[in-house]
């Protein structure tokens, strides 16, 4: 995957900038290195997947994309995963620095079922793209783009995802060969502004779409961090671990959180930092979830956090003393729920 350098370091791009919201909202291209692949093949993989994540396998259709959990038989989130399909394997995307562990677990249920997982993260090369520049971009390459968010192409160049919007444009994610990338790259990367994986998470940030990583594993049920909002937990389904608590979060919970954006001007601050409230300094009411380069010399990022904290106190990473937080309007409409 560091072939991508010589394939970026054109046009005096400087993948060192980190990109800003504005970066972000014009256009941008992103190789994406951070983020695994994991393929599951075999008869029943559908089934089984189907058994162990938050959302609806079985009926996932080849044009289309899923969001979906795996959670600890407590509820908590072990993993969240971009899902899709091709005619014959379900492949799931998710942190590198998790897919070995998530694997290796998943494999332990498989036991007699006909499923085969295999990571195959570097057997394609993953860019990711957005803001207003970029649909025509594409435009050079694809006669059409996928309409919706959550839409999937497969194309003679390759798996084109478009995800979640952010700063008012559409995202996409392109899977391609090294061949292809050796021919689009040069092209993107004289018309884009230039990121890196800081620049793709900050898009993720913007989009409100959290990613459970290493410091925010078993961390929270799926609505603490808006999964249900975003269409990645079914409560039709059928059972899987955790299942029983999830849903009874989604009915009989009692306190009110939910994740939000922020912006801090503290670049050190990180995912798994706890946040702290002026209303009750001695416990925490939060933490970071997801957090980028902001291209202003701190960070944005996605925060799980007690409603009456964002409405009453002053929050700040770490104490209440530590960096302030400054809460930013989130992409989709935060609904108050009884967790």
């Amino acid at each position: 995957m560091n072939n991508w350098q010589q394939y970026f370091a054109l046009q005096g791009a400087n993948s060192e900038r980190a990109l800003s919201v504005a970066d972000l909202a014009d256009g941008f291209v992103a190789p994406i290195v951070d983020l695994a692949l994991i393929k599951a093949s075999g008869a029943e993989a559908a089934n089984f997947l189907h058994k162990q994540l938050t959302n609806d396998v079985e009926h996932l259709s080849q044009v289309e994309a899923r969001l979906a959990g795996y959670c600890s038989p407590k509820g908590r989130l072990m993993a969240t995963f971009l899902v899709w399909r091709s005619a014959e394997d379900i492949f799931l995307q998710l942190p590198r620095s998790i897919a070995a562990v998530l694997q290796k677990r998943l494999q332990m249920f498989i036991m007699r079922a006909k499923v085969t997982l295999s990571d195959v993260s570097d057997e394609q090369f993953l860019l990711g793209l957005g803001g207003h520049k970029a649909a025509a971009v594409l435009a050079t390459w694809f006669d059409a783009l996928p309409a919706t968010p959550y839409a999937k192409l497969d194309h003679a160049m390759g798996t084109l995802l478009r995800v979640a919007d952010a700063c008012g444009a559409a995202r996409y994610q392109w899977l391609m060969s090294k061949t292809t990338a050796q021919s689009v790259c040069p092209v993107l990367a004289a018309t884009l502004a230039n990121g890196d994986d800081a620049a793709w998470m900050l898009s993720q940030v913007h989009a409100g779409v959290p990613q459970i990583d290493l410091p925010t594993q078993e961390k929270f049920v799926p609505q603490m961090v808006n999964f249900e909002l975003l269409g990645g937990v079914n409560f039709k389904k059928g059972c899987y671990p955790g299942q029983e608590i999830v849903a009874r979060s989604q009915y009989l919970g009692k306190l009110k959180r939910r994740t939000t954006l922020v912006t801090i001007d503290d670049p050190s601050a990180k995912a798994g930092d706890e946040l702290f409230s002026s209303l009750d300094p001695e416990q925490p009411c939060g933490m970071i979830v997801n957090a980028a380069r902001n291209g202003a010399g701190g960070v944005d990022a996605l925060v799980e956090i007690k409603l009456e904290a964002i409405a009453q106190g002053t929050v700040c990473v770490g104490a209440v003393d530590g960096a302030r937080v400054q809460f930013l309007p989130m992409p989709y409409a935060l609904d108050a729920l009884e967790l």
